[in-house]
């Protein structure tokens, strides 16, 4: 399946709630849709098996992580191997004792557990104070600890949520083969924010990634949830979904609602990949050799 084409790839949107066992069944509930409407590969949002539960600093909240392998992704092995798709599948992982990561474990069609990506970029603002909970994603190797997954049908990247803002993480991840940009996400709107930016807000989530799309000519595909998740002392979250699809060309092909469910299936095709890449070499006039300076935190004299 490797050497046709086209795939067709989904993801899947929805709310969730404190029950477990409840939000696996509404992700294999969207998944069964997709790979019904013809996807081999499924991506579920970020943090999918709980409510969003980094609006408040709790160390109680750690008992939400499991392992991978765990019950969260086992359950999923077991929906790839019935419905022969590839899924990825993003969990609060409990690495080691005291070492706990925001993570995507990618399941192939046949149910084997391909690999683990782990968020590199954690962020730190009111209701999303993600460095309590999360150590980021190991920077080793070469890669820097960004990688690649050859599902059955595709070679695709995995990057999650804050990693959405940053152009080093979509190019390494590209540069290494994917064909296409998973992003599961839970983003949102503080409810007192929403009238005066929140617009603006969703607008610069969705450029930034489809600008990724059209450096690189790949495809994106960004996951949201949906959904007010209330914290106690605050407005809570208001998540506004519009996960969406886009082409090499940073054109959606899909968009989500930002107050309902939704599965969203494209198809990927490798031709239109290749088409976009001649008429827009960017990877070929790239000056690797210019770009030293990227490694420094930061280059300017400081202000007078």
């Amino acid at each position: 399946m490797m050497n046709a084409d086209s795939f067709h790839i989904g993801i899947v949107q929805h709310a969730c709630v404190s029950d477990r066992a409840k939000n696996i069944d509404r992700a294999v509930a969207g998944i069964r849709e997709a790979a019904g409407r013809g996807a081999r590969i499924v991506c579920l949002q970020e943090l999918f098996h709980s409510l969003y539960f980094c609006k408040a600093e709790s160390a109680d909240r750690f008992d939400l992580a499991e392992p991978i392998p765990g019950p969260t992704v086992e359950a999923l092995q077991a929906t790839a191997r019935e419905l022969a798709v590839a899924i990825v599948v993003p969990v609060f992982e409990r690495r080691a004792a005291g070492v706990y990561h925001n993570s995507a474990a990618v399941v192939d069609a046949d149910g084997s557990l391909l690999g683990v990506y782990r968020k590199m970029h954690i962020p730190d603002d009111p209701l999303y104070y993600e460095k309590y909970y999360f150590a980021p994603g190991d920077a080793a190797g070469a890669t820097g600890g960004f990688k690649v997954f050859r599902t059955r049908c595709a070679t695709i990247g995995v990057l999650i949520c804050w990693d959405q803002w940053y152009p080093e993480a979509a190019r390494i991840t590209s540069l290494l083969g994917a064909e296409v940009l998973f992003y599961p996400t839970a983003i949102g709107w503080h409810p007192s924010e929403k009238a005066q930016v929140g617009r603006d807000q969703v607008a610069a989530w969705q450029t930034i990634q489809r600008s990724h799309a059209i450096a690189n000519g790949i495809y994106v595909a960004a996951p949201n949830r949906v959904g007010l998740e209330h914290e106690p002392g605050t407005d809570g979250i208001e998540f506004f979904g519009q996960s969406f699809i886009c082409d090499p060309f940073g054109r959606l092909v899909q968009q989500a609602p930002s107050d309902q469910p939704a599965v969203l299936v494209a198809d990927v095709s490798r031709a239109l990949i290749e088409e976009t890449r001649r008429n827009w070499p960017f990877l070929r006039d790239r000056r690797i050799d210019a770009y030293g300076p990227i490694l420094e935190r930061h280059l300017g004299a400081p202000p007078a």
